[in-house]
């Protein structure tokens, strides 16, 4: 078994104790703990009681976290003529149609998030087993299949995250870096956090949010008590 080094026996020791903190709390533990030699990454885990298997009980949807997520967003665009202008003035980081079909097929996925006007969709939608099991399908529901390109550019590149809850019923995403000030960070945390409280399904019975909790990208978790980070 490999030996743990001295960061991280103490940050573990700093951990072992803590469970269903406040969300202020667990901002502070795991803000202090990030000693990673880069801007580490805070990240949030949501336990659902769904099963996502069933149509009903389907989570997903689209925040725009407050303070942003310190990353740098890649966005690609489906788009001809004006559009495919508005989105490059936007900020766009690939536009095309066809031409970045054949880029996709071909392997070469430099973005994160796929944005498409619903003219584009005909030609997206080859795409659909390349681009759904990396979450980047475009969808209209979450805001990314739409003719306001340049709005939808400029929300992805501003902090806006996609989430979607996973087979085993948890849905996570970065909320922030660790370098971020802790009342921004717990700003974040809450409006994640809300934005999953408002996605419940019609088909979710009995408890809906089992467990919530935050890491950074080489650190331990923690726990938050769930009426500490569900605004009424």
């Amino acid at each position: 078994m490999a030996k743990l080094g001295k960061r991280t026996r103490a940050a573990r020791e700093a951990f072992a104790d803590k469970h269903n903190v406040t969300v202020e709390e667990a901002v502070a533990l795991v803000k202090n703990h990030a000693s990673a030699k880069f801007d580490e990454t805070v990240e949030i885990a949501v336990n659902l009681g769904v099963n996502p298997r069933h149509a009903d009980q389907m989570v997903r949807g689209v925040v725009g976290l407050p303070n942003g997520t310190g990353k740098d967003v890649r966005v690609a665009v489906f788009a001809r003529g004006a559009k495919a202008d508005e989105a490059q003035e936007a900020g766009a980081d690939i536009v095309g149609a066809e031409d970045l079909m054949e880029t996709i097929q071909g392997g070469e996925i430099n973005f994160d998030r796929c944005i498409a006007t619903p003219d584009m969709m005909p030609i997206v939608g080859r795409l659909g087993k390349v681009l759904g099991p990396r979450n980047l399908m475009p969808n209209p529901k979450v805001g990314t299949v739409t003719m306001d390109v340049a709005d939808a550019v400029k929300a992805a590149k501003g902090g806006e995250v996609q989430f979607k809850v996973e087979k085993a019923g948890v849905v996570h995403a970065g909320i922030g870096k660790a370098s971020f000030d802790e009342g921004k960070l717990v700003e974040n945390v809450r409006a994640f956090i809300d934005a999953v409280q408002k996605a419940k399904p019609s088909g979710a019975k009995g408890t809906y949010m089992k467990k919530v909790a935050l890491s950074s990208t080489m650190g331990p978790g923690v726990s938050i008590a769930i009426e500490s980070a569900v605004t009424e």
